[in-house]
């Protein structure tokens, strides 16, 4: 089932030589229901694409699958208003998943994506420090750039984010775009799975500035890097420490700064991983 993902629309154009009407490309955004065994459970404005990797990574990511195969399938539905996407979990992960919603039951939202309080919010970070990944300055930089060439819609649009993955001597090996940053990582964390993509030997690359929920989907694909083009926030970078996470971000050209983690980045231009 597919949308288009952008639309033409009109404008009025003023620049320095004069007005003029013209038209311009902007991307599409549609509401898109995660429900699980019948029951929503979360709902998200997102980018009309890449559904069945919206729900896998958006299950990994919150925890409630432990791996792709706790999920018996996934249906996506086009309720002309938005995306009904119906996830059947198999029967340990639904006897779990309800046992975390009874627990959540009656709680005032906090409006974080879906996450139903602030414990949820708050959750404990998967550790990634054990991951023998390094990387060289000149894979930051280069990682940056390739994510750039793989942004088809904010090519034409300017107004959407990337999450990409990146492995040394393969380069950007995966990417996904979205209107939403957490909704394209999410995205890029299903990709992974489906294609059997072990975390632990890359990086995640995002165009968008780091905030906590971005360390902890990061850390829940098993990545021991997130590079940003943007900066991150004090709780990110805390959150990045205490997963032992190396934390890159404000990528500009061969600029960068690295807030958590310098062990990983080499100090040359060699890379490898141990």
């Amino acid at each position: 089932m597919t949308r288009p993902a952008i639309t033409s629309t009109t404008r009025i154009a003023r620049r320095a030589s004069g007005t003029s009407s013209a038209a311009r490309m902007v991307p599409e955004e549609t509401p898109v229901a995660f429900s699980y065994a019948g029951t929503t459970h979360a709902v998200m404005m997102a980018s009309p694409a890449d559904f069945e990797d919206f729900a896998l990574g958006f299950s990994l990511t919150e925890g409630i699958i432990a791996s792709p195969d706790e999920i018996e399938a996934i249906e996506v539905e086009d309720l002309g208003a938005g995306i009904d996407i119906q996830i059947r979990l198999k029967d340990k992960a639904n006897t779990r998943f309800e046992a975390r919603r009874r627990r959540l039951a009656g709680p005032v939202g906090c409006g974080l994506c879906g996450i139903e309080s602030i414990e949820e919010a708050m959750r404990s970070v998967d550790d990634v420090r054990q991951s023998p990944l390094t990387l060289s300055p000149a894979d930051i930089v280069q990682s940056v750039k390739l994510l750039s060439k793989q942004q088809p819609l904010h090519a034409e649009t300017g107004a959407v984010h990337a999450a990409g993955f990146y492995v040394p001597g393969k380069g950007v090996v995966a990417a996904r775009e979205d209107v939403g940053r957490h909704n394209a990582l999410d995205k890029l964390a299903g990709a992974l799975a489906r294609a059997g993509v072990d975390g632990a030997t890359g990086a995640v690359v995002v165009t968008s500035r780091v905030s906590v929920e971005m360390v902890q989907k990061t850390a829940a694909i098993g990545a021991s890097f997130i590079i940003a083009v943007s900066a991150p926030t004090a709780l990110a970078i805390r959150t990045a420490d205490e997963s032992g996470m190396t934390l890159v971000a404000l990528v500009r050209g061969e600029d960068f700064d690295i807030f958590t983690g310098p062990d990983r980045v080499t100090s040359g231009a060699d890379r490898h991983v141990a």
